[in-house]
């Protein structure tokens, strides 16, 4: 494992000290948890992003997609516990 200097803050690096310690942790563990979860969640924006340029390219290359206030509905009516149609997709351009 390589070794890594972080530079902190004094009023940063007592907080880290203190939640360490409440967490039953050593500051050095409490950092390596947080920054892995940082990487975690970067990784899973990423992904989504990385899909969500996918989806959007595919509906501009087949011109087809779906309107949003009737996506829009459709997710309002899934929250509420119910099951509607999915939304039909259309050609957006003509």
């Amino acid at each position: 494992m390589s070794t890594t200097t972080l530079r902190l803050p004094p009023e940063l690096r007592d907080r880290v000290s203190r939640l360490a310690q409440q967490s039953g942790t050593t500051p050095h563990s409490f950092m390596l948890d947080a920054i892995a979860e940082r990487v975690a969640t970067e990784e899973l924006r990423r992904a989504f992003l990385d899909e969500v340029n996918a989806r959007f390219a595919q509906m501009l290359e087949y011109d087809v997609g779906l309107e949003w206030h009737e996506m829009r509905d459709y997710l309002r009516e899934r929250a509420a516990g119910h099951e509607p149609p999915l939304p039909q997709a259309k050609r957006w351009r003509k």
